[in-house]
This record gives structure tokens, C-alpha cells and sequence, in this order.
């Protein structure tokens, strides 16, 4: 269950297929060897996510040099979609995809968090390691500069 939210959420940080699985299987064995510091059985997956969030920061730190992979090579496994219907869709989508993975990681993690793993304001930013009220205003921050980076984008 847990399993592949966590590793959507890796791919999601810019992670490749096997670096995301690496990084998730590590992830849960950090939970298993911590399960004493879970202190509520509510917030399992806002823990889980939060031990993710900073295994990837860990990996990042250690792989400087390594690029995010871009968001083309997305794989949701099992979401399969045909091409889609109209061309329009499919640049906007393109110029989405290129410029979240241009935004910087606290703002790819908190975009990721709250809008593509649908978790509430709660729990992203425990997942995130945050307060709430710096949790509302990084996504903001984040979602401007995604609007910001679009409009010089498609402007060019």
C-alpha cells in the first residue's frame, strides 16, 4: 500500500527508476529500525513520508553532481494513458513537466506533497519536517514561481 506511494513520490523528486526503488526499500528499512519513534498510528504516513523526504535529501547531498531525472521519463506504474486527444493538452503538459523539474527541491517536495501525492496541508508538512503556517507559505512561494517560470517559458 504504502510501497508505491512512496516510490511515486521519489520519481515525483526527480529520482531514476532504480535509484526510487533503492531509496524506497531504504526508506522503509529506516522506518522499520525506528518504529519506536512513531507516536501515533494516525500519522504513519505522514512518518513514512517524512523519512523519504529526507533519505532523498541524503541522496541528493552525497550525488551533487547527478542531474533530477526529467519529469518526461515519468512512469505511474499501472496509469498507462493513451496519447492524448489533442496536441494542446499534450505541449501544456510538456511545458508543466519542464518547468516543475527546473524548481528548486523544497519547492518540487512540497508541490509533490500536497498536489500530486494528495496529502492534506497536515500531513505535508509533517511529511515535510515543517510547521503548517511555513508549509502554506513555501507552497504558495513554490506555486507562484511555477506560474512565473510558465509565463517566461511559453513567453520566449
Amino acid at each position: 500500500m504504502y510501497y508505491q506511494q512512496i516510490y511515486l513520490f521519489m520519481r515525483r523528486l526527480g529520482h531514476s527508476r532504480q535509484v526510487s526503488e533503492d531509496l524506497t526499500q531504504e526508506s522503509f528499512i529506516q522506518a522499520w529500525q525506528h518504529i519506536g519513534q512513531l507516536r501515533e498510528a494516525k500519522s504513519l504516513s505522514g512518518w513514512l513520508y517524512r523519512i523519504a523526504a529526507n533519505i532523498s535529501k541524503l541522496y541528493w547531498r552525497r550525488h551533487k553532481l547527478k542531474k533530477a531525472v526529467s519529469l518526461e521519463e515519468f512512469d505511474v506504474p499501472g496509469n498507462r494513458q493513451s496519447e492524448p486527444d489533442n496536441l494542446e493538452h499534450s505541449e501544456q503538459l510538456t511545458l508543466l513537466k519542464k518547468a516543475v523539474a527546473q524548481l528548486p527541491m523544497k519547492f518540487r517536495q512540497v508541490l509533490t506533497l500536497h498536489y500530486l501525492q494528495h496529502l492534506t496541508i497536515a500531513e505535508a508538512a509533517e511529511a515535510a519536517g515543517i510547521r503548517q503556517g511555513t508549509f502554506k507559505s513555501r507552497l504558495n512561494r513554490a506555486v507562484t514561481a511555477l506560474k512565473n517560470q510558465i509565463v517566461a517559458e511559453s513567453g520566449e
